[in-house]
Order: C-alpha cells, then sequence, then structure tokens
C-alpha cells in the first residue's frame, strides 16, 4: 500500500484539517506523552506511529476519505471494526497483531479522551470494538468488561478493599509498572494541582509526569483519609503494618490480592484472563 501520509510529516498540513485537535493529540501523543511521561523506548513509540499512520492510510485509500476530513466523528467503532477485519483479511495479519493494533487505538484514545473530555465520548465508542479471541492462547489482555469486574471485586467496606481498589485504578490510569507505583511517597501525587498528576520514577531513575482522571484523584482522597490522617508527604503512597511499624508495600502482596481478585471475577465474567497479573492492567 502506497503512504499517503506520515503523522511526522511537520505541521504546514495542520493547517488544512478539519480534524485539527485529533491530529495535536496524535502529535502531543507520540512526541510528549509516550517518551517523555511513559518513557516509552523508540521501539515502541514507533509500533504507536505506524498503527495510527496504518490506520490514516486504510481512511484515506480504502474509505476513500480525504486527510483533510478526517477527525474524531470518522474513527469511530465501525471505522476501526473496518479497519481491523481488513488487517486480518487483506493483509494476512494474525489475531495477535489485530489485538496489539486494537490496544494501541485504545491506548491513543485513552490519553486523548484524559486530554480532552469532549473526546471521552470517541473514547467509549471504541470500547465497543472487542479484542478478537486467539483459542487456547493465553490472553495478554483485558477487555473493559473484565477490567470492571475485576475492579468490582474489593470489599470497600474494609480498610484492604479501599486500599487494594485505588491501587489498582492508579495502575490502570497511570500505566505504571508494580514497582513505580509501590515507590511513590505521598507528596508524589498531586492531587491539588491544576492537572492532577502522579510523579513516577521509572527503570534507570527516569522520571516523568502523568496526569491522572478526577476519578482517580476521588480514590486518592478517600484513600488518605484512611491511611494517611496526618498528610506525611514522605510516607509511602502504599505501606503494610508489621510489628507497628509501616513498611513499603511488597510486589507479592499486590500479587495476591490481583490473583485473588481475578479468580473471583473470572465465575463472573469469562472474559476475565486466567491468573491475572498486576502487569495486565497496563496494557488498557
Amino acid at each position: 500500500m502506497a503512504q499517503v501520509f506520515r503523522l511526522d510529516s511537520g505541521g504546514e498540513i495542520m493547517k488544512k484539517l478539519k480534524g485539527e485537535t485529533l491530529f495535536r493529540l496524535i502529535h502531543e501523543y507520540l512526541t510528549v506523552y509516550l517518551p517523555n511521561q511513559r518513557c516509552c523506548s523508540p521501539n515502541t513509540i514507533k509500533s504507536y506511529r505506524e498503527t495510527l499512520n496504518q490506520l490514516f492510510d486504510f481512511i484515506t485509500l480504502e474509505k476513500d476519505i480525504p486527510l483533510k476530513d478526517v477527525t474524531f466523528e470518522t474513527i469511530n467503532s465501525h471505522m476501526i471494526t473496518d479497519y481491523l477485519d481488513w488487517l486480518e483479511k487483506e493483509r494476512h495479519c494474525s489475531i495477535s497483531t489485530r489485538n496489539q493494533r486494537l490496544a494501541g487505538l485504545r491506548s491513543f484514545f485513552k490519553y486523548a479522551g484524559r486530554m480532552d473530555l469532549t473526546v471521552m465520548i470517541f473514547q467509549q465508542d471504541l470500547e465497543k470494538v472487542p479484542f478478537k479471541q486467539t483459542g487456547s492462547k493465553t490472553v495478554d489482555f483485558m477487555t473493559e468488561q473484565a477490567l470492571k469486574v475485576v475492579l468490582a471485586q474489593p470489599d470497600t467496606n474494609t480498610k484492604k478493599g479501599i486500599r487494594n481498589l485505588f491501587f489498582m485504578i492508579l495502575m490502570y490510569d497511570t500505566g505504571a509498572r508494580t514497582r513505580e507505583i509501590l515507590d511513590l511517597r505521598v507528596r508524589n501525587f498531586r492531587a491539588d494541582s491544576k492537572t492532577p498528576c502522579v510523579h513516577l520514577t521509572g527503570k534507570g531513575n527516569k522520571k516523568r509526569i502523568v496526569p491522572v482522571m478526577a476519578k482517580t484523584v476521588e480514590h486518592f482522597h478517600n484513600y488518605a483519609k484512611l491511611y494517611h490522617p496526618d498528610k506525611d508527604s514522605e510516607e509511602y503512597l502504599f505501606y503494610t503494618v508489621r510489628n507497628s511499624i509501616l513498611q513499603q508495600m511488597s510486589d507479592d502482596n499486590v500479587a495476591r490480592f490481583v490473583k485473588k481478585y481475578g479468580k473471583a471475577a473470572k465465575e463472573i465474567c469469562t472474559e476475565v484472563p486466567g491468573n491475572l497479573h498486576p502487569h495486565l492492567f497496563r496494557s488498557q
């Protein structure tokens, strides 16, 4: 297929686009959010860029829609489904590749909805597009329905239930690794900033700032009232108490409660992956 448009091809074309918001958010996603806030590798960013480029090639060449007319309204659930079917049937891509492309598009729409509330309706529309079953292979992602069922498992009438729910929501919202969440201090969650955010420290001591949704901030306040009533900004955000001493929560602790909720959720929703582990919250 001929390459008709590159998302890094410059700014002149922006002046002619109806979907200026769409392309501005794509530009910020690829050049600011992924490299600076998510600290993604060049190869990972390249993969996301190629997914978006391929989608626009499909829209302009297969659907005969001029690039200047493409907006968020164009990229609806029907268009995405057609694109994914085209990948599988015409390009002979595997189901795994199809699902990876969908995961990449969901990631962008999640970011776009966070940055511009008017885009959230399109993010919700995209959630109608399901991942395709891959037979007996291990499912390495969670559907939106599976995520909802898992998040409904903690007993929020208990302190631990409130803690565990907040942990999973924070991991999902930020896309952070378990260790990055466990290393957070109270001061790293900037709930009162103009744009609420979390200051994360990743591998190689790389630091990044990730904005969080209003609902996540609400869960933070509920959690902090119970676990940080003294508002000590230097305490670990998530901790356990042993012999009256506050200790940083362990990876094993997180893995245990995630596995427990996954097992319970699996009995309710077959879409929940077997042997659920924390990493899957980062794949949404």
